[in-house]
């Protein structure tokens, strides 16, 4: 199966950017719907938003809509989590994750994810 990698985690503040990608060596991720997750500490595994394949189809939570946006790269073959404008709640690890079956409206599906990357907004 085909083997999911974040990066581009880290420590910023408030207001602060960030760019996590999620790369799959030797295969083509156009072809596969991909979710991000997150999870903070204490809390439960939180899905933020997904790409379909072929870009179909978008969505994001809407904690994180105008702030954060998903796209894909397919000649680097990676697909992107792009944060804007982080705030102290967005602290969690972030996951991409494959097995999902994304839509317009939400996405289906627990997925199977990476290792996950940190994401660490503070003052």
């Amino acid at each position: 199966q085909v083997q999911l990698v974040e990066s581009g985690g880290g420590s910023v503040q408030p207001g602060g950017s960030l760019t996590l990608s999620c790369a799959a060596s030797g295969f083509n991720l156009d072809s596969l719907d991909i979710a991000w997750f997150r999870q903070a500490p204490g809390k439960e595994r939180e899905g933020i938003g997904c790409i379909s394949s072929a870009s179909m189809y978008t969505w994001l939570l809407g904690s994180v809509k105008g702030r954060f946006a998903i796209s894909r790269d397919n000649v680097k073959n990676i697909v992107t989590l792009q944060m804007n404008d982080l705030r102290p709640d967005d602290t969690a690890v972030y996951y991409c994750a494959k097995d999902v079956r994304c839509r317009g409206y939400g996405f289906h599906g627990w997925g199977s994810w990476g290792q996950g990357t940190q994401v660490t907004v503070s003052s």
